[in-house]
Parts: structure tokens; sequence; C-alpha cells
């Protein structure tokens, strides 16, 4: 029988972690393959959690550059991570996985509205849980809801799923001599300027001792082997 490090997790999922070979949207394929590696997880008894990122479909900040106002363009982000929060719950219901979406942003017709007493009890009751449109506020990245949820619910871990194999020194697609880094502090990160996740979600994830692993989620497996306590991608913790 499997033993997993891990009772309750928060996987961060980007938005391009969707997009498979395409240069914009969904790959239909690439979400079965993600949700297959959750369940896998899931049934095994872990309780998870999932916050889904939007870069797939749009980017607030990048969207400024083009003469959108800031706000505006966060607030159209939230709105893609409802898209993508929708199509990870039909993906994992058409296996089977009992899944609630929850927004932080009202929209009674298309999600529950985020209460964190109401998500733990999904939690407990086996549901996968998806949180959606961030904090609800802009000039907040999911990474930054994503520390937030993780401590929150009391998550043992918060997970981040990416293309790459973990953290390294520099972009590995665009460098083939970038290091990949087994483990890395909080302060490693921020004085490095790592990009792991944005300085205010790497801050709050300190404050709160949430550990961070970082991993490449498209290499089918890789969850589960990390849950059982495989050392594969990054640690990044004051206690490692």
């Amino acid at each position: 029988m499997s033993t997993v490090r891990f009772k309750r997790v928060l996987l961060k999922l980007s938005g391009e972690a969707l997009l498979g070979e395409r240069a914009y949207g969904i790959d239909p394929k690439v979400v079965t393959t993600i949700c297959r590696q959750v369940k896998e997880v899931r049934d095994l008894g872990v309780e998870i959690a999932i916050v889904i990122g939007a870069g797939n479909i749009f980017r607030g900040l990048a969207a400024t550059k083009n003469g959108i106002d800031r706000v505006t363009g966060d607030q159209m982000g939230m709105l893609a991570t409802v898209m993508n929060g929708l199509a990870l719950q039909n993906s994992f219901e058409s296996l089977d996985v009992p899944t609630r979406v929850m927004s932080a942003i009202r929209m009674e017709e298309l999600a529950e509205g985020y209460i964190k007493r109401r998500a733990v009890r999904h939690l407990e009751k086996g549901r996968l849980v998806i949180f959606v449109a961030g904090t609800g506020n802009p000039f907040f990245t999911t990474d930054t809801a994503a520390s937030l949820r993780a401590a929150e619910i009391e998550a043992d871990v918060l997970i981040k799923g990416t293309r790459v194999d973990g953290v390294y020194s520099s972009d590995p697609e665009k460098n083939d001599d970038a290091t990949l880094y087994a483990s890395l502090s909080f302060m490693d990160v921020l004085k490095n300027d790592l990009r792991v996740m944005d300085a205010t979600a790497i801050s709050l994830a300190r404050e709160n001792n949430t550990p961070i692993l970082v991993f490449n989620v498209l290499q089918e497996g890789n969850l589960k082997r990390l849950i059982e306590g495989e050392r594969i991608g990054t640690l990044v913790s004051d206690t490692q």
C-alpha cells in the first residue's frame, strides 16, 4: 500500500500548463493528462485543492501595454481563470471525481462563492476543490492567491506544477546551461529574484510556514511520486 507524504495539498497550475502545443487556449488532451494525475493522488486519500491561472487565455498585466487599464485587465484575467476552472471541472467529473469550483467573485450560476469553512468541508468529504478568480482583487497574482488559499485551508504543502522540472538559475527553455536547484530557502528565492512565484506569494508562504514544491506537471506520474515522498523538482522552505 502506498504511503503519502502529505494529507492536504494546494496544487497551483499555471494557465500555460493547459496550452499543450497550442499558442492559445486549452488543449483537452493536456487537461485530461493533468486530471488523471490528480485523480491518481486523490485515490490515495489525499485532499486536493487547485488554484488555476489564466496565462493561456489572458494576462491582465500584459494587457496594460496595449492600453487596457490595470484594474480592468486584472478583472478580465480573473474571468479567464473561471473558464479554465470549468474546463478542469468538466474533465475531473468525466473521471468520476466529485468537484466543486469556488470563485472569489460572485457568479452563482457558474461557481460557488468562496467560503473557507465550506471549502474545507468539501475537502473533508473527498471532493476536489478548484479555486478561481484569484483573490478577487486586482494587482494580486494567482500565485499569491495560491499562497493565500494554502494558508487558509491549512494545506501541508503548496505544489506548483510547471512545464519544467523545478526551479533553475535561469530560464531552462532559453538557456541550456541553467542549473536545477534541489532545494532553496524562501530568502534565496527573494534575494536572487528566481521568479518561482512573485515576491508577495513567497513572503506569504514564508510567514505561514507553507513549503513550496515546484515540479514538472506534464511528466506523467510525477505528482504521485512527489506525494509519495520521492525527491523530484525543487523544495522551497526554511526547514530543508
